[in-house]
């Protein structure tokens, strides 16, 4: 049986992947199943399914997915998280401990003197943590267990009863494991109440599906990444993926951290999980085991997908290189808000004190450190403004949001303001304002957008730079023989301008023009500021430019038949002149020379706009 994705048509190179895979080891016929657990003997040995299951809860599937086999083993981790709510952490690690035994998953392992299992992960660490499950009665920790099972795998799941039964009916060494767990102290109650959870975990019923997900949500720090929920809290999955990377295949770990290097459980059912932390889960179901109860092809499949994938979690990082996306200064890259010549005469001069870099992925303190040194040293040389965009991270962890609260104290000591852009900062930076000095809080400034944050880095360069006043224009005013479109224009020509505009008045807030309306007129900006703005796919808006007095707006007008590209909406009180497309007619056959000025002074306000446009897209793509 193959899964494909049924809104594609075109297999995706990851399924391919899987499938070539999986018929490269379906012939593999090495290893037994477990027979020691009567009903686990039964199973078919040929049966092997891979499930890739990402962060973002995209499934990749092949073979035997759908195949109901109890968890046994992998149930430990889960559990062990399980205790770890219920009791926190200082309790649990009383009663075990965490580190590898090198033996078998029932060795009976104890500390000498204390009788405290070496890690949760072998069949005497998992019942002790079995036993600190809370619950007033063995059902309702029964139900604890299952429930908190059922999050991971993101469906309710059940216990296959006739497994129960026959661990319980053979589980003599696990039964001689309680009772010495009890005479140590480790256990404090009947221990064949924690026996009968431990083996209920292990009967627990799930496919290969299933085995993907409850890995992919330990991927996404505990979270289920289809159904949302949250299966054990986020500040306990270092501690379940630390001694799954120590103790998951027990006298195999050395070896598997080696060879795949990606934090893992095996169950002797058939079943293996691996965790690629931040990015996926992979699950394998195959019931053939060899020597050390791992399924032989599960060992197979996660070797071959670590090497091919280069999913091994010991490779170096990523340098900060590919943490910057896109680096650039003010000098290359504006914002939307037009500038007139006074302006941008202080921009090109002085923009290269205003830098942006736009981040992605996973900021810690290895992909971080290298963009704040780069900020940090360049300030002294001359940088007033570092902006940092956050579009594109995914997350951001407690080390990265210290160093950047870190930088704006740094900032604040050295004349340097530090702009966070697109940053969810209940998410992302949810601590910052704790690991921020107070004193310092006026040298970071937030805004929604990363076009917002860049006009508010132009303003404090012209208030820095600049002719005192020169970044407060909006409440300006320009006469029509003072317009830009205007300049080099006769008295006579500028009368019979007068004589063909038609003056307007728009309160703040007032829609100007709309998308897809006919362009019957352009017009003269003369008093205040409007903004050109496009709505996007997804809702919202996204402003294409912002013009003052002096600037003009509605150029499809010149164009026969154009309609409206964008919206433009009043940001202020607005003072503007019309020129309708009919008196541009008028014009074009009773004064051609006007009409030619005009034309001559839109083409080079839109060579200016050619000309940043391409500085930008130069930039950009540097």
């Amino acid at each position: 049986m193959t899964y494909a994705d049924a809104s594609s048509a075109i297999r995706s190179p990851v399924q391919a992947c899987l499938e070539q895979l999986h018929a490269r080891l379906a012939d593999l016929t090495a290893g037994q199943v477990a027979t020691y657990i009567p009903e686990l003997a039964k199973v078919d040995p040929a049966l092997f399914g891979i499930v890739i299951a990402t962060v973002d809860g995209r499934l990749y599937e092949v073979g035997d997915t759908r195949v109901p086999f109890t968890l046994q083993s992998i149930s430990k981790p889960l559990v062990y998280g399980v205790a770890l709510e219920d009791q926190g952490t200082e309790r649990v690690h009383r009663a075990v401990g965490v580190e590898p035994s090198g033996e078998a998953f029932n060795a009976i392992s104890l500390e000498p003197g204390t009788g405290r299992p070496m890690n949760p992960m072998i069949n005497a660490g998992a019942i002790a943590c079995s036993s600190l499950v809370a619950g007033a009665s063995a059902q309702a920790r029964r139900a604890r267990v299952l429930d908190a099972i059922s999050a991971y795998a993101g469906r309710p799941l059940a216990i296959d009863e006739a497994v129960f039964e026959s661990e319980r009916a053979t589980g003599h060494r696990n039964r001689a494991i309680g009772h010495m767990l009890r005479n140590y102290g480790i256990i404090e109650d009947d221990p064949e109440l924690a026996l009968d959870l431990y083996f209920q975990q292990c009967s627990v019923q799930v496919d290969c599906r299933d085995l993907a997900l409850i890995a992919a949500t330990l991927a996404n720090g505990g979270v289920n990444p289809l159904t949302a929920r949250r299966a054990v809290r986020a500040e306990y999955i270092t501690a379940i993926l630390s001694v799954m990377t120590t103790c998951g295949v027990y006298d195999f770990t050395g070896g598997w951290v080696f060879n795949v290097g990606l934090p893992a459980k095996s169950g002797v059912g058939g079943g293996v999980l691996a965790v690629l932390p931040g990015q996926l889960g992979i699950g394998v179901f195959s019931p053939a085991l060899d020597e050390r109860g791992n399924s032989v092809r599960g060992v197979q499949v996660c070797e071959t997908l670590s090497s091919e994938l280069a999913l091994h979690f010991l490779q170096p990082p990523r340098p900060s290189a590919a943490t910057v996306r896109a680096r650039y200064t003010l000098a290359e890259v504006r914002s939307k808000r037009r500038r007139g010549d006074a302006e941008r005469r202080v921009l090109d001069e002085h923009g290269r004190r205003a830098a942006v870099y736009e981040l992605q992925g996973d900021l810690r303190f290895s992909t971080i450190e290298q963009v704040v040194r780069e900020i940090t040293e360049a300030a002294p040389a001359g940088l007033d403004f570092a902006v940092l965009d956050f579009k594109r991270v995914s997350h951001a962890d407690q080390a990265a949001t210290r160093l950047l609260a870190q930088l704006v104290g740094y900032g604040a000591a050295h004349g340097l303001n530090l702009v966070l852009t697109r940053v969810r900062r209940g998410e992302l930076l949810a601590a910052f304002g704790n690991e921020l000095d107070p004193q310092c809080a006026r040298s970071v400034s937030f805004q929604p957008q990363l076009d917002l944050g860049l006009e508010w880095c132009e303003r404090g360069l012209l208030q820095r730079h600049g002719a005192a006043g020169m970044a407060g224009t909006a409440g300006a005013r320009c006469s029509l023989a003072e317009h830009g479109l205007c300049a080099g224009m006769s008295p006579a020509d500028l009368a019979l301008l007068q004589a063909c505009v038609e003056p307007h008045q728009f309160d703040a807030g007032m829609p100007i023009l709309r998308r897809g309306d006919p362009g019957d007129a352009l017009y003269l900006l003369l008093r205040g500021e409007v903004s050109v703005t496009v709505e996007l796919p997804g809702g919202g808006h996204k402003r294409l430019s912002t013009l003052t007095a002096g600037m003009s707006f509605g150029e499809l007008a010149l164009v026969n038949g154009g309609l409206r590209s964008a919206d433009v909406r009043a940001d202020t009180q607005v003072e503007c002149c019309a020129l309708p497309t009919t008196a541009l007619a008028r014009l074009e056959a009773e004064r051609p020379s006007l009409m030619i000025r005009l034309l001559h002074n839109l083409l080079a306000n839109a060579t200016l706009t050619a000309v940043q446009l391409t500085a930008e897209v130069a930039a950009l793509e540097a």
